[in-house]
């Protein structure tokens, strides 16, 4: 039974790891394109900026045009938003697990 559980936590561990790498993935691509889009820079630059504000960095660039400095808000508040998001899904099969590990059940309950 203890091996029966572990095969399922490591099954949940890698798809929430699948789940956190797509997440991640559309995140960084919309801030490419928000980059691009709005500030027309490379996209090598769009890529530096987004994953500079997605890994808690912040942003390269700073003189920004208008609408490039409200997009550059919001992906900043998103950013951090997905960042705990992510965070949270890695975690979970772990607390998940641990949870199920030191439960018990209190016989005086039952009575």
């Amino acid at each position: 039974m203890g091996k029966k559980r572990l095969g399922r936590f490591w099954r949940r561990t890698l798809l929430h790891f699948a789940i956190s790498l797509g997440i991640l993935a559309f995140s960084l691509l919309l801030g490419i394109w928000g980059y691009w889009h709005y500030e027309h820079l490379p996209l090598r630059d769009a890529f530096l900026n987004a994953a500079m504000l997605l890994g808690g960095m912040g942003p390269v660039k700073t003189d920004l045009s208008e609408p490039g400095k409200v997009f550059a808000g919001f992906y900043a508040l998103y950013s951090g938003l997905v960042v705990i998001a992510i965070t949270a899904l890695l975690l979970a099969p772990g607390i998940h697990h641990l949870m199920h590990r030191v439960h018990w059940d209190d016989e005086s309950e039952n009575s």
